[in-house]
């Protein structure tokens, strides 16, 4: 069902403007790869959050899905089978190569989405009880 939350939205433009930082200014072996794949997770989340009501596990399983795709579109060289290696946006959009450790990085990102639902779940039942 469609509806705006806009606590999602407000971590969905936050998150991004966190992505687009770390791509622009951060070329190391940590952040760029590895904490900016565990945000893109927690980011493509939040974005559907922002407009649909749709339960935490199911979603968190779809984005997983959708980051996994990528991933082993990066294996397949899709960028290069395109021809988009010449255009700047597309290696920094879809990733330039394979790496299992990205694929941890998406999988630790939904840990924690599940994580945080949970706790602020459990953190709005005992609001509510008191």
């Amino acid at each position: 069902m469609f509806r705006f939350e806009k606590i999602y939205f407000t971590f969905t433009v936050s998150l991004f403007l966190i992505e687009v930082i770390i791509a622009v200014f951060i070329d190391d072996v940590v952040i760029r790869p590895h904490i900016g794949d565990t945000i893109f997770v927690i980011l493509l989340y939040c974005a559907v959050k922002s407009f649909f009501e749709v339960k935490t596990i199911p979603l968190v399983v779809a984005v997983l899905l959708v980051c996994y795709m990528l991933e082993v579109l990066q294996y397949f060289d899709i960028i290069g089978i395109m021809g988009l290696k010449e255009y700047t946006l597309a290696p920094i959009i879809l990733g330039k190569s394979f790496s299992w450790l990205d694929i941890i990085a998406y999988t630790f990102g939904a840990v924690m989405i599940i994580w945080l639902e949970k706790e602020n779940n459990y953190n709005k039942d005992i609001k509510g009880n008191t």
